[in-house]
């Protein structure tokens, strides 16, 4: 049903961003095919195969890449793929044989997917890395965090799945696009610390204005501003504020009282630390609860600061369906929506190898071939 209904992805298992990459291909309908190992390779965190979300929405067959009739097995895959998706260090695949040139050519038209974190040349790009060394390199992480206080990570959320994941599904697709065109298929080199680096365009741009500094904390949109920031409530939680835009910020200060008072003006900096201190004492005066029945839905650009427990049960998420419930696991829905090819999540999580002999059949290969290859212990 969804937009990329009809088109078929060839995973190679990986960790972090190819995985999410693929799992945003299949919500949009694509048919993915995950080719993990045959043995646990020990990379990432030891999650049961069912709770590992990101590998949602496809089928999984288990292949000895580094056997030959192994490789043959994933070329003949890739021969019918419109996609396919890597993550290895710059040099492993073109060593196991399954580089863009092998694929190319067995299939000119492929979009050859590969996402890394520092490219696929430079002098970092053998060197093991993770999304906060990505972030580090390129000025965001040091954008992020309080005044006079280290740096703090943002999860993995900015290199790992903002820069890796998402740029790697859109050069895909705009791959795809580019391929209807010219017929002719050609890699995608989706690199962690470039795509930082355009998630961080808008900011290169206010520092050589002027209106932004290197000293973290101190600026509009890091926390120094009072009128962008999170505050505590008197039960202990805790509300966001973003009232950037001048009414606004007096719509702020009309449901916190604090209109009648004598202010300094919205942007006068010197004075963001004593406004701050202000609005830290008006917001410990009531719960979060009461916050959310005065400001929410108002122009003040609120909203409460809600774990991930409490935040699927939150009346906005629930009307829009923004998290569903799958085999007992709530879990964010496909995004982003659409008028006519609905996405929707094509399955749970599978275990690795779980699909093999049901998926090569239906990429083509005889029942009495897979039992052989099985045997050979080739797949499993």
């Amino acid at each position: 049903m969804g937009p990329l209904a009809g088109y078929k992805v060839v995973e190679i298992a990986s960790i972090g961003p190819g995985p999410m990459c693929a799992m945003l291909l299949s919500d949009m309908g694509a048919e993915v095919l995950r080719v993990d190992r045959i043995r646990p390779s020990g990379l990432g965190l030891a999650i049961p195969p069912r709770f590992d979300l990101l590998n949602r929405g496809r089928r999984s067959v288990a292949i000895d890449l580094k056997k030959k009739e192994g490789l043959k097995i994933a070329l003949r895959l890739v021969e019918q793929a419109d996609v396919l998706i890597e993550g290895f260090r710059p040099g492993v695949a073109e060593r196991l044989g399954i580089g863009p040139e092998d694929c190319f050519a067995r299939n000119p038209e492929l979009i050859y997917g590969r996402v890394s974190g520092w490219g696929q040349e430079g002098p970092l790009a053998h060197a093991a890395g993770h999304d906060i060394n990505y972030i580090a390199l390129v000025g965001a992480l040091h954008a992020i965090g309080r005044a006079g206080e280290t740096p703090v990570p943002p999860l993995n959320l900015v290199a790992d799945y903002g820069g890796g994941a998402l740029y790697l599904a859109f050069g895909i697709v705009c791959g795809l696009l580019e391929a209807s065109k010219s017929g002719q298929g050609q890699i995608v080199d989706a690199a962690m610390v470039d795509a930082v680096a355009s998630l961080m365009t808008v900011f290169y741009g206010l520092q050589t204005m002027g209106i932004w500094t290197d000293r973290r904390g101190e600026n509009i949109l890091d926390g120094g501003a009072h009128f962008y920031d999170v505050y505590e409530t008197a039960d202990g939680k805790y509300i966001s504020i973003g009232a950037i835009e001048p009414k606004f910020y007096a719509e702020l200060l009309h449901l916190t009282g604090l209109d009648g008072e004598d202010l300094p003006h919205q942007m006068d900096r010197t004075k963001w630390p004593e406004m701050h201190k202000r609005l830290r004492a008006v917001f410990k005066n009531k719960t979060r609860n009461e916050w959310c029945s005065i400001m929410e839905g108002t122009d003040v650009c609120f909203a409460p600061v809600l774990s991930i427990e409490e935040a699927p049960n939150h009346r906005h998420n629930k009307t829009r369906g923004t998290f569903v419930e799958i085999d007992g696991q709530i879990q964010p829905a496909p995004a982003p929506r659409f008028g006519r090819t609905k996405p929707e999540i094509q399955g749970p999580p599978p275990e690795p190898g779980q699909h093999t002999d049901e998926a090569l059949a239906d990429w083509g290969f005889a029942e009495e071939e897979i039992k052989k290859l099985r045997k050979a212990g080739v797949v499993a």
